[in-house]
């Protein structure tokens, strides 16, 4: 879980993955479910912080039935496909969920 502080000290990030989910029309479900992974999973390093919102933007549609490509999420937030492909499984295990098997 990630405190009240963590949002106002992301602010950017969450700037970002708006701007992504209107570039990918993802609906508000998606969008508060990767507001919420990213917040829970919020890295040290600032270099590591856009292809964690890219995670969590790609986990956060999945859960919410809006599947959009790791490579439209990677570009929409200016990362690798890869940078995404690496980071999402683990993003939707930490927060109780069973990633498909496909």
């Amino acid at each position: 879980m990630y405190r009240a502080r963590d949002h106002v000290d992301n602010e950017e990030w969450l700037a970002a993955i708006d701007r992504a989910g209107d570039s990918l029309e993802l609906g508000s479900e998606a969008r508060s479910n990767a507001t919420d992974l990213f917040l829970s999973h919020v890295p040290d390093a600032d270099r590591s912080k856009p292809a964690t919102a890219a995670a969590s933007i790609y986990a956060g549609a999945l859960i919410a039935g809006e599947e959009r490509s790791q490579t439209a999420v990677a570009e929409s937030m200016g990362v690798t496909r890869l940078s995404v492909q690496k980071r999402w499984k683990t993003i939707l295990e930490d927060a109780g969920f069973r990633p498909p098997s496909w």
